[in-house]
């Protein structure tokens, strides 16, 4: 609950990044920003890195939207089944993604 979440995406103008740090009460943290485009051949997605207390090195995971065409995208085929737990829910204000840190919905993490 005491994390700082920072996001990288791109953008029409280049690359973006915004950075939040989650509430210490509910852990939720909020961005709002435009949906990115798709570069390099890669799906449209916010690389995501998170550190907090207790995590000995920052985590990195990437966000996916489940209206884009992920199929081709490399990166997300690296997850393997695991693939759902990079892949935001379509909400009525936006996109929610819920990132786990453990158990059996945990999030993947690259190691990079």
């Amino acid at each position: 609950r005491d994390a700082l979440i920072e996001i990288w995406q791109t953008g029409p103008e280049g690359g973006h990044w915004g950075r939040c740090a989650a509430d210490i009460e509910t852990g939720l943290a909020r961005f709002t920003t435009l949906k990115p485009a798709a570069a390099d051949g890669q799906a449209p997605h916010i690389l995501t890195w998170i550190v907090a207390r207790g995590i000995n090195l920052g985590l990195t995971t990437r966000v996916y939207f489940p209206d884009e065409d992920n199929a081709g995208d490399a990166v997300l085929g690296i997850a393997g089944d695991r693939a759902g737990t990079l892949i935001a829910e379509r909400t009525h204000a936006g996109y929610a993604h819920v990132i786990h840190l453990q158990g059996p919905n945990e999030t993947v993490f690259f190691d990079v």
